[in-house]
């Protein structure tokens, strides 16, 4: 399978264009087929079906669309948003959030895996997909992809919105760090100790620096900071 990509100015908001090309007998599932903008070749080369019930709850989606080779096709991705494949090999042990998932190939595999109540009800987070087999997946994600090695002992801390993807043997505890004044204005992070990697991305902003950059009032921004829970109540 070949990827690739086209920034172009004339896409709505200046999104990105993917050419997905796929050989003689390749097969590729898109699991978002509504951003499909353009098909070449034949017309039995894509098949869309019915997704079962977790893949509805999780990607609120009805249908998938099965592409095999050869033929290609080009897909939009939303102003923002960037599609990062990774490679499955047996013996991968990350977990994933199905949400990001925007294609998988022929020969993956997936199995779920249930959250612990505490989490789910502070990240409102119920599973997380591993993935196994062989093959390709693409992942939607929000700016750059970052990739930290983990220690058994000291932990790495990580937004939790940034999280895309950690080893299913590491021990996260949902935490905050530095002193109190830093732990009140921080989002949760999770604490992360184990042995691998993580995977983190980067486009979680929400708007909050560039907002910073815009006010004039520095009285304002002060009070912010300073004040408990300034960031809600000081607009």
């Amino acid at each position: 399978m070949q990827l690739e990509w086209q920034q172009s100015a004339t896409l709505p908001h200046g999104g990105q264009a993917m050419i997905v090309k796929l050989a003689e007998a390749e097969k590729l599932h898109m699991l978002h087929p509504g951003q499909i903008i353009a098909y070449e070749g034949p017309s039995a080369g894509r098949n869309d079906r019915l997704m079962d019930v977790k893949g509805m709850y999780r990607k609120r989606n009805l249908i998938r669309a099965d592409f095999t080779g050869p033929c290609r096709f080009v897909s939009s991705l939303p102003p923002g948003f960037n599609l990062v494949p990774i490679r499955i090999d047996a013996g991968s042990d990350l977990l994933y959030d199905f949400r990001h998932l925007f294609y998988y190939t022929a020969g993956i595999t997936m199995q779920t895996r249930l959250l612990k109540l505490k989490n789910i009800l502070i990240t409102r987070d119920i599973i997380k997909v591993k993935f196994g087999g062989e093959g390709e997946i693409g992942l939607l994600t929000r700016g750059a992809v970052v990739e930290l090695e983990l220690h058994p002992n000291q932990p790495i801390y990580v937004d939790s919105r940034s999280l895309l993807a950690y080893p299913e043997n590491a021990d996260l505890r949902l935490s905050v760090y530095g002193n109190h004044l830093a732990s009140q204005h921080m989002h949760y992070q999770w604490a992360i100790t184990g042995s691998g990697s993580v995977l983190l991305h980067s486009g979680h902003d929400h708007g909050e620096l560039e907002e910073h950059l815009e006010d004039n009032s520095l009285f304002k921004r002060i009070l912010r900071e300073v004040l408990p829970f300034g960031g809600i109540f000081i607009k």
